[in-house]
């Protein structure tokens, strides 16, 4: 049996997690995020998305830095 891949969803706003993981879930194993920082903890884990989908405007670190830090790593 193949891998489920697994998408990332990054967005302050609930609904619009809501949303997306109701029209992916099917197809994907999904990990959501409502921060910057909770963004980052996840990539930190041993299963790494195959995907994440990122908000840019966000309180704290927005979309922009998260993108610059996930970059920077060489495990992500």
């Amino acid at each position: 049996m193949d891998k489920q891949h697994c998408i990332l969803i990054v967005d302050d706003e609930r609904f619009n997690i809501k949303i997306l993981t109701e029209f992916l879930r099917e197809d994907y194993r999904i990990m959501a995020a409502k921060t910057g920082e909770l963004a980052l903890k996840a990539v930190q884990g041993t299963s790494l998305p195959d995907l994440i989908l990122l908000d840019i405007m966000m309180p704290g670190i927005d979309g922009y830095e998260v993108c610059r830090i996930i970059k920077q790593d060489k495990k992500t």
